[in-house]
């Protein structure tokens, strides 16, 4: 279990969480796992990149991704 993943403020806007999520996207995949989940708060603008990336809002925090 991972807690409290974020790209600092300084940071954001250059593709490093896009490449964060990629890559772990791609450990599932290399290692036959099922998928992932993360928890996120409601208003987070970081959602319009999960659901980019093929992640499913199951409800109001939670979005899931399978492989």
């Amino acid at each position: 279990m991972l807690n409290d993943l974020y790209v600092d403020g300084n940071e954001r806007k250059q593709g490093i969480g896009e490449k964060l999520l990629v890559a772990a996207q791609a450990y599932v995949k290399a290692n036959n796992l099922k998928g992932l989940t993360l928890e996120t708060a409601n208003d987070n603008p970081a959602q319009k990149l999960y659901e980019r990336l093929g992640w499913t809002k199951d409800d109001a925090y939670h979005y899931a991704w399978k492989a």
